[in-house]
């Protein structure tokens, strides 16, 4: 293998680990504010918006994984045509 498949297989890998932790997290959180909610429908309020703003931070680790894909691929010159 060349460098370039090693640049390429080293950004896949840091996206793919970003997006499975970023799945069992986001099921996780949404999981137990389910359950609280199922527990105490009263509560649901209070839970919905702390919910919301994890799975968001959540997400926005997940695109950070993304972006430091492709700025694996970018410092090192294995994008398609470069």
């Amino acid at each position: 293998m060349d460098v370039n498949s090693w640049v390429v297989l080293s950004a896949a890998i840091a996206f793919a680990a970003a997006v499975i932790g970023g799945t069992m997290a986001q099921g996780k959180a949404a999981s137990v504010a389910l359950e609280g909610i199922a527990r105490n429908p009263a509560a649901a309020d209070k839970l919905q918006t702390p919910m919301i703003l994890a799975l968001a931070l959540i997400e926005s680790l997940v695109l950070l994984g993304f972006v430091l894909g492709i700025l694996i691929l970018n410092k090192f010159g294995a994008v398609a045509g470069a």
